[in-house]
């Protein structure tokens, strides 16, 4: 894994995330993976950005999300490309459900455990404060209940 200073080729941000820094600096993450020694070495390149720091890349899937996450150092944002996702937040206690459209997005507030839904094949581009980045199995069945969500026929 190392950040790019200049890198003047496109890139799939689904492989390469880009890390948005201090002084409005954008660098491409080149080697990212999810693996535990990857992740450590991304934290330590741009531990001096603080909570400034921001990853953005695009996921894409279909069906629930297997993991709960809470970014500490700041809000989320979180924009569906194509299909349909839930952002599912639990905010003490209470579950909160927002469905989202191509074009629509939500912000998830620091600190708040969230989840994302894909409702068929969807994209969504996620701009993330990873600084203390957690993660939770999603095992909780109460948790995991699509109770509230509307379908998109029955989205306002």
């Amino acid at each position: 894994m190392r950040l790019v200073n200049h890198e003047r080729n496109a890139m799939d941000l689904r492989t390469t995330p880009v890390h948005l820094g201090l002084g409005s600096r954008a660098k491409p993450v080149e080697g990212f993976t999810w693996d535990p020694e990857v992740l450590q070495a991304y934290s330590a390149a741009v531990a001096a950005d603080g909570a400034e720091g921001r990853m953005v890349m695009i996921f894409d899937g279909d069906g629930l999300g297997d993991h709960w996450e809470s970014h500490p150092a700041g809000d989320e944002l979180v924009v569906c490309l194509s299909g349909s996702a839930t952002v599912i937040r639990d905010v003490d206690g209470a579950l909160d459900h927002v469905l989202l459209g191509p074009g629509e997005a939500t912000i998830n507030p620091a600190g708040v455990w969230h989840v994302v839904d894909m409702e068929g094949p969807t994209s969504i581009l996620a701009i993330t404060a990873t600084l203390g980045t957690d993660h939770r199995p999603r095992t909780d069945t109460r948790l995991t209940e699509r109770v509230g969500t509307p379908s998109p026929e029955e989205a306002p």
